[in-house]
């Protein structure tokens, strides 16, 4: 037929040197034939499989043959019609088979051969012969002899130590080991000798060989073949068997014609839902976070490139009065030394402090020799898919980098995690906050779920341990809150502030005097639930911030080694910026709230 490709397979174990310069000579021949396949030179011998033009295979295989040590070559054929290999490779490598077992060198010997015909001949007259299958267990379930033994192996580095797991009274049968086209056989032979089995032979030239000589006779189903056909019948024929090329799964006709089956994507056996497929996702996503925080990525001095944007209120000021309005943490003096040692530039270049900044610039404020306190590392993924990624943030730990923290932040632990995706923050808890926090893949997602916020239909649920037990077993503060922070960054209540609306309902009440309450806040204030309870003289158990004697503390900020702020976001619920459905995500309680 004018369009059949001619498939073949050849290997010699044969000394061969200059393997570079013979690289080089057998891809530019191959290239020039349009023949593609892989070629392996080693100084061991050479194994191929090639196809192409008939006419381009025999003049390939008489350059080949040219050099009187290939002359003998004996090749193995296959018909296909399309072209099986979708490259070509010409490579080196230490071994023609890869073995790994010093003193099996088939150069020097190997186990006597019985040829394909003279096989068929034994198995005809029923004598006495052990069929050992040396390929791998997906080989061996395509096809394989009548009552073979499978050498149990999924890859043939293993072989030596199967061998040594065969039954002790093999070793005085007559054994015959045989693989696709014999290269592997001619080192489990001599290996099988070594380790005390006295008749080994080898099918010459492999199931290839035989099916060429023989067919099918004594041959159970197909011969797996390493190229696009997957597998071809005693004719030496394609088979419709097909292979899965994500978890190399062995499909029959009618696995293909399954709804699982997406070529090139999954298959019957490695199919997963999509809430599978996210599963997966999530532990690797927790891997990856363990990476990151394994150990803290800001114990150890570092060079910390803070970003600062001048908004447009700033638009034309100088920087030092930009700086010292709208981070007020340090004096105008120390700013003045922030200047002196060069450490705030703009476009790589020193700014001085009467430079004038414009609406838009980003100055970096660097600060060598960073050290930043420890923080709680355990963040889990709640959930993730294509919109939104919920997670379960410890505490202490800050939601972005602020004052002494910039890599002890949960944006910045996520973004060396999520480095393909922009994650955006929809929602905020303190740091010393601990619960179920929202992120968006997408600003459009972010905005859907921020307008939700803006309805009001977003429903977040709190439990909050606190100093003293309510009388009531629900109640309600509306105590506005003040718009600005105040000494340490407390916000206060103040009747001029912003309107405020808590739900509280009692849970349980402690032997210790305290108690554990729900908290549903109604608006979004900052430190709201914190005001609201402190305002009403129960405070939240371990607050640094809103002491229980009425005063304001001067800490934000927890250590790890400090008690627990009691405060944990238990639950939220929104419609899903993706399929509008309502969806409601819960973090763990931790171990304060049970009493």
């Amino acid at each position: 037929m004018k369009d059949t490709i001619v498939n073949i397979a050849v290997y010699k174990f044969i000394p061969l040197d200059n393997l570079p310069s013979r690289r080089d000579t057998l891809l530019a021949l191959c290239q020039r034939l349009a023949l593609k396949g892989t070629i392996l030179l080693t100084p061991e011998g050479i194994n191929l499989f090639l196809a192409g033009g008939r006419s381009e295979i025999d003049e390939f295989l008489a350059v080949l043959r040219c050099e009187s040590a290939l002359a003998d070559l004996e090749v193995k054929e296959s018909y296909s019609h399309y072209q099986p290999f979708s490259r070509m490779l010409v490579k080196i490598k230490k071994e023609i088979i890869a073995f790994g077992v010093e003193g099996i060198d088939p150069i020097q010997k190997t186990s006597p051969r019985v040829s394909a015909v003279e096989l068929k001949q034994w198995l005809d007259e029923g004598r006495p012969v052990t069929m050992l299958d040396v390929r791998n267990d997906m080989e061996f379930e395509v096809g394989t002899f009548e009552n073979a033994i499978a050498i149990g192996v999924d890859d043939f580095r293993d072989f030596p130590v199967a061998v040594s797991e065969l039954p002790e009274e093999m070793k005085d049968q007559v054994i015959v080991t045989f693989c696709t086209g014999g290269v592997r056989c001619e080192k489990a032979g001599p290996q099988m000798e070594s380790q005390g089995f006295n008749h080994v032979y080898q099918l010459d030239g492999g199931i290839l060989k035989y099916f060429e000589d023989c067919g099918g006779d004594h041959y159970d189903g197909e011969c797996f073949v390493f190229d696009k056909r997957v597998a071809i019948d005693s004719d030496l024929h394609e088979t419709d068997t097909a292979q899965c090329y994500v978890c190399q799964a062995i499909l029959k006709p009618e696995d293909c014609q399954l709804p699982e089956y997406v070529a090139g994507v999954s298959c019957p056996q490695c199919f997963k839902t999509p809430e599978q497929r996210w599963l997966d996702t999530i532990s690797k996503r927790h891997i990856a976070i363990r990476e990151v925080t394994t150990p803290l990525p800001g114990i150890e001095p570092y060079e910390n490139v803070r970003p600062i944007f001048v908004t447009g209120q700033y638009d034309e000021h100088k920087a030092i009065d930009f700086l010292c309005s709208l981070y007020t943490r340090l004096s105008r003096a120390q700013w003045l030394e922030v200047f002196d040692r060069g450490q705030l530039l703009c476009d790589e270049q020193r700014v001085s402090p009467d430079d004038v900044v414009r609406a838009g610039q980003r100055l970096d404020h660097i600060i060598p020799e960073t050290v930043e306190p420890a923080v709680s590392s355990d963040i889990r993924v709640l959930h993730e898919d294509e919109a939104v990624v919920v997670v379960h943030k410890p505490a202490p730990l800050p939601m972005h980098p602020c004052g002494r923290f910039n890599r002890h932040s949960l944006s910045w632990i996520l973004s060396e995690v999520y480095q393909c995706a922009h994650l955006r923050i929809v929602h905020r808890l303190d740091a010393n906050t601990s619960g179920v926090v929202v992120f968006c893949k997408t600003g459009a997602g972010t905005r859907n779920i921020h307008q939700q916020f803006e309805r009001g239909e977003v429903a977040k649920t709190y439990v909050v341990r606190v100093a003293g037990q309510p009388e009531a077993e629900a109640f309600t503060s509306t105590t506005p809150i003040s718009s600005e922070p105040s000494r340490a960054g407390a916000r206060l209540p103040d009747p001029n502030g912003l309107a405020a609306r808590t739900e509280f309902r009692v849970l349980e009440k402690f032997a210790d005097g305290t108690a554990l309450i729900e908290a549903r806040p109604l608006t979004g204030r900052t430190n709201q639930i914190r005001v609201h309870l402190w305002e009403l003289g129960q405070p939240v158990v371990g607050d640094p911030l809103y002491l229980a004697d009425g005063e304001i503390g001067h800490k934000q900020t927890l250590s790890v080694d400090d008690p627990p702020l009691c405060l944990h976001a238990k639950s939220i619920a929104f419609k899903h910026p993706v399929t509008s459905e309502q969806v409601v995500y819960d973090a763990p309680v931790p171990g304060w709230a049970t009493g």
